[in-house]
């Protein structure tokens, strides 16, 4: 935007003024910098990919890609051809270069749509999925139909076997690529700037060591400082005035016709192999997205004299307004279907007696394994009410520009990229095998960037239907913490949160990272019980614990002075009404229960809060309480000026203090944003 503005399409026109802002020497620097620049960035893209990951494309992905390049081709090249018969009408100028626009604008490019996807933080849902995937076919095949489009445009200029020539020498050069040997023969093959780095690049081993290594060096020099030299060049030789308004809307309408095949197809093949509409929809508008690497190819067309001077400034305003006007409407569409998911989302409070529960656990490392697989064991899993877990191993996403979701089966990690979550799996098929037939465990690896991760925990809850969601929390300082921000997934989660805090608790051995031997010893719950949405989850979650013959269970409720008849008192607002209702309802439900015992303090402020606090912490194995409180309240309100950690809340960070010599297990819940 910032060239178009500076460029002969506005300030531009003031001749004084350009050749102030532009002499031919400045232009002649900016012009080989910004070719520097784009070449780097090419080749960081070729960095990224992963050609390994055709593996994983599945046959609805094949179709729902090459339907939207053909359909785009259907749509746009008939009218081409109608308007090339017409071309008296429209002027010699464009009438060669309609068929390369058709041809041109079907691409669909990977590398455009997974960056694109990741700024939306939305490449780790299954619209994103389904649309990486699908941009892999169809780059494939747009690149095919530019290729033919370009030998047809030599085939008049040259004789038929020089163009040939130069096809079968450049598939010569991908494959000499893709076994690795040197490419030293770009210039002897004649091939332009651009393909060959995107090639090297791809040569490159994506990820640790080498590949993540030069992301880390380049991406920030290349992003910051080149790139944005790169489109402001292009914005300098662009005047979309010089285009007459006749040329402008018959290319216009070629455009828009590709736009619309592409959409088309991809919506059509979407619907029919089963994803809702929807769904579908935002992957039609994904692949009408264009970039960097489109706005290299429309060039290299150019420079090949297969694209004149009005296409091709017909194409660049066309780059910029239609991302512009896709990015908010899939903005809308993504945040509805988010909003939609929200008002679904299930609570330990809305299961009803013998309902399975569905978790899942996220783990980074392997000091996460054992306090988990503790806690799903005791969550008491049942013939009647088994536990299906899914388990979310997260790694690092370095060197790559797309995620990788993998599917494992137990005990068999065959992916090379997750070889370390194979004694993690193995632990969770344990635990499976222990509680056979009440315990089932769905292992997944997902290797995502920091800033999406909370992104993949949402979209695996919603596609399994989860109640509750599990994520170990570390210090700050910590390598796990400082991958995965919790808050973020506090913020949207579309079910039950449960941050578990494992303070050094002993455990128990028997197994390869804690798994327990048979013979459980007594362990000591404590549910901590203010008040509120999320006090109540917590005790929904202690008291289906309860039925676990090892659980001994203690009920804490801690009044204010002057309302020791809490559980009776209806008098101070719905929220009190509902936490009366709620503990009445919990304990007349396991009242015949012997391990369960209620206790109850009484304080006048936050500083008796947090006497009790210390008087009970080392008394049991897992203490769970919720949250969120309300900070008006006498027992909370100063708490929150101490907190170490947001994503604990002010209670929570009281029983996970730093400053405690306490051993025991925090659960912290959050049932609602």
């Amino acid at each position: 935007q910032g060239g178009l503005l500076l460029g002969p399409s506005f300030l531009g026109k003031i001749s004084d003024l350009a050749t102030e802002l532009y002499p031919f020497k400045s232009m002649v620097m900016l012009d080989t910098v910004a070719v520097f620049g784009s070449m780097f960035y090419f080749f960081l893209i070729g960095v990224q990919l992963d050609p390994w990951i055709l593996k994983k494309i599945e046959i609805r992905d094949v179709f729902v890609g090459s339907s939207a390049v053909l359909l785009s081709v259907v749509f746009a090249v008939p009218f081409s051809f109608l308007m090339h018969a017409e071309k008296q009408y429209l002027g010699i100028d464009i009438s060669p270069s309609m068929l390369t626009v058709a041809a041109a604008f079907s691409v669909i490019g990977f590398p455009t749509i997974a960056h694109y996807l990741t700024e939306l933080q939305m490449v780790n849902s299954e619209v994103g999925r389904r649309a990486l995937a699908s941009s892999i076919v169809s780059n494939v095949f747009g690149f095919g139909v530019v290729v033919a489009t370009i030998l047809a445009n030599h085939s008049g200029e040259t004789t038929p076997p020089l163009s040939y020539k130069k096809f079968l020498s450049g598939l010569a050069f991908v494959l000499v690529i893709a076994f690795g040997i040197r490419p030293l023969i770009v210039k002897a093959l004649d091939l332009n700037i651009f393909f060959g780095p995107l090639l090297y690049g791809i040569a490159i081993p994506a990820g640790p060591p080498l590949g993540s290594t030069l992301m880390e060096k380049l991406d920030c020099i290349i992003t910051w400082l080149f790139m944005p030299l790169y489109f402001v060049k292009t914005g300098l030789v662009t005047d979309i005035f010089a285009v007459k308004f006749r040329n402008y809307l018959v290319l216009q309408s070629i455009v828009l016709l590709s736009c619309t095949g592409k959409f088309a197809g991809a919506v059509l093949c979407s619907v029919y192999s089963g994803m809702p509409f929807p769904e579908a929809a935002r992957i039609g508008l994904v692949m009408n997205v264009q970039g960097v690497l489109e706005l290299g190819m429309y060039k290299v067309l150019r420079q090949n004299q297969a694209l004149q001077e009005e296409p091709w400034h017909v194409l660049c305003l066309s780059v910029l307004l239609i991302t512009g006007g896709v990015t908010p409407v899939l903005r809308y569409l993504h945040g509805l279907s988010r909003k939609l998911a929200l008002r679904k989302r299930k609570s330990m409070m809305d299961l009803r007696p013998n309902e399975g529960l569905r978790l899942v656990v996220c783990v980074h490392q392997h000091e996460d394994v054992h306090p988990i697989t503790h806690l799903v064991e005791t969550l008491n899993p049942s013939k009647l009410s088994p536990v299906d877990v899914c388990l979310l191993h997260l790694l690092e996403l370095t060197g790559r520009s797309h995620p990788i979701l993998i599917a494992h089966k137990l005990n068999s990690v065959k992916s090379k990229k997750a070889s370390s979550s194979k004694s993690i799996v193995n632990v969770f098929g344990l635990l499976q095998q222990r509680n056979h037939g009440t315990v089932v465990v769905h292992p997944f690896t997902s290797i995502c960037s920091p800033s999406t991760m909370h992104d993949q925990v949402h979209e695996m809850a919603i596609e399994r239907r989860a109640t509750l969601i599990v994520v170990p929390f570390r210090r700050r300082t910590s390598e796990q913490t400082t991958r995965m921000d919790i808050d973020k997934i506090l913020q949207l989660a579309p079910c039950t949160v449960g941050i578990i805090v494992d303070r050094g608790a002993t455990q128990h051995g028997g197994g390869a990272f804690g798994i327990e031997s048979i013979n459980e010893p007594l362990e000591s719950i404590a549910v901590f019980f203010i008040g509120g949405c999320d006090d109540r989850e917590a005790l929904a979650i202690g008291a289906r614990m309860v039925g676990r013959r090892n659980i001994l269970l203690t009920v804490i409720r801690l009044h204010s002075k002057g309302d020791e008849t809490g559980t009776t008192d209806f008098e101070n607002g719905d929220e009190k009404m509902m936490d009366g209702r709620f503990f009445n309802g919990i304990r007349s439900q396991i009242a015949a229960n012997p391990r369960v015992t209620y206790t109850e303090y009484v304080a006048e402020d936050a500083t008796g809060t947090v006497s009790v606090i210390q008087s009970i912490e080392d008394q049991f194995e897992l203490i769970i309480v919720g949250r969120c409180h309300d900070n008006a309240s006498p027992l909370i309100m100063g708490l929150s000026d101490w907190e170490e950690d947001a994503e604990l809340g002010a209670v929570g960070n009281m029983f996970a203090s730093s400053d405690s010599n306490s051993k025991s297990r925090i659960l912290i819940v959050q049932q609602r944003s």
